[in-house]
């Protein structure tokens, strides 16, 4: 050996990679680093060539490996342990978790060769503890071709490092891996129990994130919640998680209820833990003990649908006295969920893993930022469960109490809001690596909107699913990736409309409008340079010039020859009239028009008294387009923002939606819905407690009501007959056959009967608002969009209020409120009505109204006036509060009749 030089015993990788490699893959034929004129008998690493030391020039002596026994047991024990390598890297290139757990194990102790005396001490980055392989990166194993040792140095093997079993805790820190996963590894650090000597206590291992895609360029496997690829929890220790998990030991005999609560009181006594420690820590550390623990019956098997089989009280009982133990009860719950999801991660394979999902999701700790890690795992398996599970997991969220699913709703929603808008942002990974987050939060969302739409009565509004941080993100970018790419690939919460607020759909409906009518007019300008005409304003909006006297049959005219026109911005103009539009008189036309139309002598619709709504007349006539002309007003209003003074029962708009887009088939028909008793109910309650009466009727149907499949109407004077189902007439209605004639005569009165002027109505509303935001839209927000929202605000109302002439300081402004916020509601909502037009408050709430108090300088004898186009009441300078609120009264109280200012 050359003075001065030391012989190399480690193996230098890829990325700096150095790590001591058995004595069995040390070739037989390598020469020594050395020089000229000779080498050393120490071995250096070369894979199936010789490979002569840095500096040799010339010829050597070949250093030859241990021979005997000794060499032959270490040769055994290498290609062992380089076989149990390439399978555990062959498992990891199909599971997360696996890769998780091979990266951690230890390699064989026979293989750890201590360093010969004098070699040079390793450095930090380059001991045993370096960096794991990537779980998707097969090992080379293979010698060189002979083809490539002419002229080049083959590639090394690259071999998987040697693991120490305290290694994990700097696995990854070269290439950047702390700083993606520090926040969970800190989480873990801290839950993991303190211990009184430092050596027996173990550092957390991180895990290595594999290389997984963005989940928006993901196929769409559970709308964007990747199965196949899962991410592994991102960290866990030597303590919490072993390479291969044994069975968990079920207990002998778990505890009722009643025992857990005993143990908790003797707490109150004693101070001592111990009990209630040992249950959550028995009961959280697997799904079957879960399932033990919060059976009702252990010995039933309960795979029922609408059954759940476990005992909610008990499982309410356990996590309401969760938050109220000691930091290490709770931090060993913690652990043991994660050692439940890392044995999991395959899927659950019985209905007891189902339901322990069940009641993980149901854990109030999940409310705290520190846990979101953990809750984010626990989401993604839920989210990519098979269909069938998830049937059942619908059925039994819809069993829970309603303070239980809301705190469940209420918690989702929270996690996606401080995902998009974190308070402390260093508290979680990148968003980079922690896209899938967010899906798999909104699968599971859905998950529980569905279940709250199966029950007949919601467990909670609708309204509650709403996240009113979704307002503040680009919701048109949100909605192009929707539209651009459908339900595959990329995510977009529109593909969840259910989480977007009224008021977040109302924008993008505005948007996408404008945008059309830009489009729109646009087109025709170019048409109009294009024939070298001269361009005019006028073409770039939608001019209406209607007669008062002859509205109907004007207006009819106007949008029947301006059909192609129907998409731009509305200009109203009334003949023989000096005015300029600038809103006001377009909705004027709407407010006289539609009161024309609803007029009960004209015939179109029918007012039912008890439910105060209108209803389609089911008389035949021989043109329909009046129908069309409704709804193309309909949609008219809800391009052009303005709320309509239309009273429709919600299955019109049901009806409406029905199929939310104009089907290319003209023979499928639209405006079909299923509807139910209590859909007749909203229209006609009278005739659907009588059906009510006929289904719950415990006699004789048949001879108490003697009734058949045959219903008669009314029609100008004309009673005529139809049946229900052919030879109707001659079936009579049993107590076999009762529901399905309640069913039918439903289905007559609100579908069939009136087919073609709710068919018309449906063409002309399609005709302006055909758009694929209308998708976005629950009927109950159809109704909202059209006519505005029955709950007002008059502290609202007070608060946006403009004012002309007066101060909102002055004694008369002071005496109007007091009296309107002392006003009962129908009161309140004649205020509205008599000011704006209608009773109801448009989707941005009070604040887009506009509302303005004028001084009219007149007598005090005058009554208050109001200018319901531009939504301002004129009002006098009165001088008392009591003379305020007579006059306020009889105007709003007698309005009708008096005609618009």
């Amino acid at each position: 050996m050359a003075a001065g030089r030391r012989p190399r015993h480690l193996l230098s990788g890829p990325s700096g990679l150095t790590g001591r490699l058995p004595p069995a893959l040390l070739t037989r034929d390598a020469r020594a680093p050395g020089g000229r004129g000779g080498g050393s008998k120490t071995p250096v690493v070369a894979v199936g060539s010789r490979v002569r030391g840095p500096g040799a020039r010339g010829g050597g002596r070949r250093g030859r490996a241990a021979s005997g026994s000794r060499a032959e047991a270490r040769a055994r024990a290498g290609a062992e342990w380089r076989r149990r390598r390439r399978r555990q890297l062959e498992a990891a290139a199909q599971s997360p978790l696996a890769a998780a757990a091979a990266a951690a194990a230890p390699a064989p102790a026979a293989l750890r060769l201590p360093p010969p005396p004098g070699a040079p001490a390793a450095r930090p980055d380059m001991s045993e503890a370096g960096r794991v392989p990537s779980p998707a990166t097969p090992l080379v194993v293979a010698a060189a071709a002979p083809e490539e040792r002419k002229g080049k140095e083959p590639e090394r093997e690259k071999l998987p490092p040697i693991v120490s079993a305290g290694a994990g805790a700097t696995a990854g820190l070269d290439r950047g891996a702390k700083g993606q996963i520090s926040t969970f590894s800190s989480f873990i650090s801290a839950i993991s129990p303190k211990k009184e000597a430092a050596e027996n206590r173990s550092s957390p291992a991180h895990l290595v994130f594999p290389n997984i895609k963005n989940v928006r360029d993901q196929p769409p496997i559970c709308l964007d919640v990747r199965q196949k690829q899962r991410v592994s929890m991102d960290a866990s220790s030597s303590e919490m998680k072993a390479p291969v998990l044994p069975e968990p030991i079920l207990p002998i005999q778990p505890k009722t209820m009643k025992d857990f609560q005993e143990d908790v009181e003797k707490v109150k006594s004693s101070g001592d833990w111990k009990a209630v420690h040992d249950f959550y820590l028995t009961t959280f550390d697997s799904f079957p003990e879960l399932n033990a623990a919060f059976k009702k019956d252990a010995t039933a098997s309960f795979n029922t649908i609408e059954d759940s089989g476990i005992n909610a009280k008990f499982v309410n009982a356990v996590y309401d006295t969760l938050l109220n133990t000691p930091q290490d009860i709770q931090k060993t719950v913690l652990k043991g969920i994660i050692n439940s999801l890392l044995r999991e991660w395959k899927g659950p394979r019985t209905k007891d893993d189902l339901r322990a999902y069940f009641i993980l999701l149901q854990n109030p700790q999940f409310n705290n930022t520190s846990t979101y890690v953990i809750y984010a795992h626990l989401l993604r398996q839920i989210a990519t469960l098979v269909e069938a599970d998830h049937h059942f997991l619908v059925h039994w969220f819809k069993k829970l109490s309603q303070k239980r699913f809301k705190q469940l709703v209420e918690r989702l929603l929270q996690f996606i809001s401080l995902r998009l808008f974190p308070a402390k942002p260093e508290e979680f990974p990148p968003i980079t690596k922690c896209s899938w987050w967010i899906p798999s939060a909104a699968k599971v969302l859905a998950l529980l909107n569905t279940a709250n739409n199966l029950v007949h009565l919601p467990l909670i509004p609708y309204t509650d699913f709403y996240n009113s941080t979704l307002d503040h993100i680009d919701l048109m970018e949100e909605y192009h990736t929707w539209q651009n790419f459908g339900n595959s690939h990329r995510f977009s919460f529109c593909q969840y409309p259910f989480v977007i607020s009224i008021a977040a759909k109302k924008i993008i409906i505005q948007r996408d409008s404008e945008q059309q009518m830009i489009n729109i007019a646009r087109q025709s300008l170019v048409d109009k340079v294009s024939r070298r005409q001269r361009p005019d304003m006028n073409m770039l909006f939608l001019n209406m010039k209607v007669r008062r006297t002859h509205l109907v049959s004007d207006s009819l005219d106007e949008l029947t020859r301006k059909r192609a026109d129907l998409k731009k911005k509305l200009k109203v103009t009334f003949v023989g009239e000096a005015g300029l539009d600038m809103g006001g008189l377009t909705k004027e036309w709407f407010l006289l028009l539609i009161r024309q139309i609803f007029h009960p002598d004209y015939g179109m619709f029918t007012y039912h008294k008890d439910s105060h709504c209108h209803w389609f007349s089911s008389f035949k006539c021989d043109n329909y387009s009046e129908f069309r002309l409704v709804g193309i007003l309909m949609g008219l209003a809800v391009y052009n923002s303005i709320t309509l003074d239309i009273r429709f029962p919600p299955c019109c708009y049901k009806k409406l939606l029905s199929p939310p887009i104009i089907p290319s088939d003209q023979n499928i028909p639209v405006g079909i819905c299923s509807v139910t008793v209590d859909d007749l109910c909203q229209i006609m309650p009278e005739l659907a407690h009588g059906l009510s009466e006929l289904l719950s009727h415990e006699g004789n149907v048949e001879e108490d009501f003697y009734s058949t499949f045959q219903v008669f109407q009314e029609e100008f004077g004309i009673i005529k007959s139809y049946n229900l189902k052919p030879g109707g007439d001659k079936i009579s209605v049993t107590n076999q056959n009762r529901k399905e004639y309640v069913q039918l005569y439903t289905d007559f009165l609100l579908n069939k009967s009136i087919y073609k002027q709710f068919a018309a109505f449906y063409y002309g509303f399609h005709s302006v608002c055909a758009s694929n935001a209308l998708m976005l839209l629950r009927p109950e927000e159809v109704e909202i969009l059209v006519c505005g929202s029955p709950d007002l605000d008059m502290h609202a109302l007070q608060r946006s209020t403009q004012y002309d002439g007066y101060a909102k300081t002055d004694l008369t402004i002071k005496y109007f409120w007091d009296v309107v916020l002392g006003f009962p509601l129908d009161l309140q909502k004649k205020l509205l009505h008599f000011t704006t037009g209608s009773d109801r408050v448009p989707v941005g709430g009070m604040a887009d109204l506009n509302f303005k108090i004028s001084k009219n300088e007149t007598s005090t004898n005058w009554l208050p006036v109001a200018h319901t186009c531009f939504n301002q009441l004129c009002l006098p300078p009165y001088k008392s509060k009591k003379d305020l609120k007579q006059k306020l009264i009889i105007g709003i109280s007698n309005s009708e009749g008096f005609g618009l200012e």
